[in-house]
């Protein structure tokens, strides 16, 4: 087939699921007369790597290579039948399409082990909170590291199931180095590569390739591609897209680049994408695209085209999957963490709540970018139209919402449309910590199928959290992830040290805080990033501020992003990495809490000025709920069942309803006033069958029409407290 364009996603990304850049591209040109077709290169070329065949061709590789190997490789070498046997059962079973056995790799003696299972032992306190699939998932995961450490010692130095070459993209301000890498002959896993791009080229025929590079991980397969496609095929165009060049590339210069990439485009992909197609269509004039680097006269040229519009966050269409070979993904568990496991196990179809992020203020963050900075959600039903149109296309009911920060008033109408369709789904998404996820919503979003949330908690410092504008507190952090862990949706945290004059005590002081609440349990997950100044945040657009020394002080030809620097201070952060992961990796295991904080360091760290009980404190500093009158009203459970019984007290007869409320879980029994009974057995029916969401106001007004009294009376009974526990939330 011929086709107007061929997206590539080049390796390597995720394993168990496609990246959704591609798939967000083609879903845009879908609604235009375009043909496209996507695929995972990075997919296509483990599935070959990782196969009988291919450990057949690897274990030959090594064996004709004069090279001296360690003591780990040479065992793998001499087990290499092991693996070769091995190999296709173990690739099937993390695909979901061999799941009995498990049996046989949690038993000793099926799986061939080398380094990787040294571990095993240190970690088998830790699988009596997983599963025996998870457990042989993990076993699984362990065996494949085991052959990707052969493959770096013996094949290819900058092999790397996520992260291939990543080095020659991180902090490449001088295009020299992966330029270098380039003259050199093809890899190992470069033949490959190739190999299954040329398969591609022949099935598609396309005018323009079209590479999407979200990571510096992405960045030397895509040269490596495009150096192939200019030698073989060219006539045909290529272009590269994606977060790398959109956060790197922005200052490009070399003119060396477009040796391999005819077009280079920044930001959202839809407008540039259909001006190069237009452009090689002999429709418009180079003059005419958008955000696009090319080469002309020798040097390189930026074209931005500004009375070509962009295109609406809710005009891009629905995401779209087809082509892309979903079944083949690999679920695998390299470490023991909850929300890890989420990120690498498992298929799950990415969708976006709304494009940039509705705070657009913390100052580590690139915020100066559109993709940050440009604001613009989308109805919740539409949202739930495109979940529907996924499920459809994918036959899979899982959803990760890629947002920046899910915004919680969205995130509550996506809820109910997704209740008030009646769809079984299960989805989770990145946050931030902010008071607006009362407890309610927290069991609201529970109910449409959310299972975790991620945050920015970075610094748990008050001080610092103002200096990074994060618009959140450590209490406030605290009574959010409470509300969430209580209502059963798992939290994981981003935590940040090293942030620009940060101290010693406030960085002991922040793992206090994170000690007291993964011990409190309202705190289930989390990973320390240190901070890494970038070129378009505020504090690398201003960091004399934030009193740091900037060393990055000349523009490079390529990329431009993160920027070297230094504390006034002479803090060296660096020497609390192993401590603070230690401890973590210990917290979330329900161990080490009792530990000094001290010990977790091998040189002298000041004591914790926080008192040992503050986030519980926090906690019990309960505040009396009040409603407003546009909150929604939401019926968890099933119709209630009535009955009327009689009391006689004092000589007087009363006449009381005995309602039964069942939900999934629970199940309930008050007794109310005959009239309030009735109201509410009416007014639950009615909840049910609205086409609208309830709001408390018209509840309010419903109640007090038919009894004649004060709402509130009744809202704030034992009985209603009852209720709100259980089956009616107010949202």
């Amino acid at each position: 087939m011929k086709t107007d364009l061929l997206l590539i996603t080049p390796p390597f990304t995720q394993l168990n699921t496609p990246y959704p850049g591609t798939v967000y591209l083609k879903g845009f040109l879908n609604t235009l007369s375009y043909s496209t077709f996507q695929a995972d290169l990075g997919l296509d070329v483990i599935l070959q790597l990782f196969s009988r065949k291919g450990l057949i061709d690897l274990f030959e590789f090594i064996q004709n290579q004069e090279i001296e190997l360690g003591d780990n490789s040479k065992r793998m070498v001499m087990l290499s039948d092991e693996y070769i046997a091995t190999i296709d059962p173990v690739i099937r079973f993390l695909q979901g399409k061999n799941s009995t056995l498990a049996d046989s790799i949690i038993q000793d003696g099926y799986l061939p082990e080398a380094s990787r299972f040294a571990e095993v032992e240190d970690l088998e306190w830790a699988f009596g909170s997983m599963s025996f699939q998870d457990k042989a998932k993990h076993l699984a995961t362990l065996y494949l590291e085991d052959l990707s450490d052969l493959i770096i010692e013996a094949v290819d130095e900058n092999f790397g199931f996520s992260r291939y070459a990543e080095r020659l993209g991180r902090s490449a301000n001088s295009f020299d180095e992966l330029y270098q890498e380039l003259q050199k002959d093809p890899t190992y896993i470069d033949k490959i590569t190739l190999s299954e791009l040329e398969k591609l080229i022949q099935k598609t025929i396309p005018k323009m390739i079209g590479f999407s590079v979200p990571f510096p991980g992405n960045l030397y397969s895509a040269f490596r591609c495009a150096q192939y496609i200019k030698a073989n095929y060219p006539e045909i165009v290529v272009d590269m897209g994606g977060g790398f060049p959109n956060t790197e590339l922005r200052s490009l210069s070399d003119s060396r680049v477009f040796e391999f990439f005819d077009f280079i485009t920044l930001d959202d992909g839809e407008a540039p994408t259909e001006q190069l197609l237009k452009y090689i269509n002999n429709e418009v004039e180079v003059s005419e695209l958008k955000r696009t680097f090319t080469l002309q006269n020798n040097q390189v040229s930026y074209n931005n085209n500004q009375t070509v519009r962009d295109y609406k966050f809710s005009e891009v269409g629905t995401p779209d999957y087809t082509d892309i070979k979903l079944d083949q993904y690999i679920s695998v568990i390299e470490v023991v963490n909850p929300m890890h496991r989420l990120w690498s196990d498992g298929r799950w179809n990415k969708l976006t709540m709304a494009h940039g992020c509705y705070w657009g203020k913390c100052t580590f963050c690139d915020i100066s970018l559109d993709y940050i900075k440009i604001y613009e959600p989308i109805a919740a039903k539409q949202i739930v139209d495109r979940m529907e149109e996924l499920i459809e296309t994918t036959q899979n009911t899982g959803f990760h919402f890629v947002d920046e920060a899910a915004p919680p008033a969205l995130m509550r109408e996506v809820a109910l449309e997704i209740l008030r369709r009646k769809l079984t789904v299960t989805w989770w998404t990145n946050i931030r910590f902010e008071k607006s996820f009362t407890y309610n919503l927290c069991r609201l979003l529970k109910a449409s199928g959310c299972i975790a949330v991620s945050g920015g908690l970075e610094v748990a410092s008050d001080r610092l959290l103002k200096l990074i504008d994060k618009g959140v507190t450590v209490e406030q952090v605290a009574v959010v992830n409470r509300n969430f862990t209580e209502a059963g949706i798992m939290v994981h945290a981003y935590l940040m040290y090293g942030f620009p004059t940060q101290t010693k005590q406030e960085t002991i002081d922040s793992l206090e805080m994170v000690r007291q609440m993964f011990e409190l349990g309202i705190l289930q997950s989390g990973f320390w990033h240190q901070f890494a100044m970038t070129a378009h945040s505020p504090v690398g657009l201003n960091p004399e501020k934030y009193e740091v020394i900037n060393h990055s002080t000349e523009l490079g030809t390529f990329a431009n992003n993160d920027m070297i620097h230094e504390e006034k201070s002479g803090l060296i952060h660096d020497q609390f990495s192993y401590g603070l992961k230690k401890s973590l990796f210990n917290y979330m295991h329900g161990v080490g809490f009792e530990l000094s904080l001290n010990e977790w360091f091998d040189f002298k760290v000041p004591r914790t000025s926080i008192q040992p009980n503050y986030i519980e404190t926090v906690l019990n500093n309960e505040t009396f709920v009040t409603y407003k009158p546009t909150q929604k009203v939401v019926w968890l459970g099933g119709k209630p069942q009535i009955e009327f019984v009689t009391k006689t007290k004092k000589g007087k007869t009363f006449e009381n309803a005995v309602l039964q409320f069942h939900t999934k879980q629970d199940y309930l029994e008050i007794v109310v006033d005959k009239e309030i009974g009735e109201w509410l057995v009416d007014f639950v029916q009615y909840l049910k069958e609205s086409p609208k969401a309830v709001s408390y106001q018209q509840m309010k007004q419903s109640f007090e029409e038919k009894i004649q009294t004060d709402f509130e009376i009744f809202i704030y009974s034992k009985q209603a407290e009852k209720l709100k526990e259980t089956v009616l939330l107010i949202v």
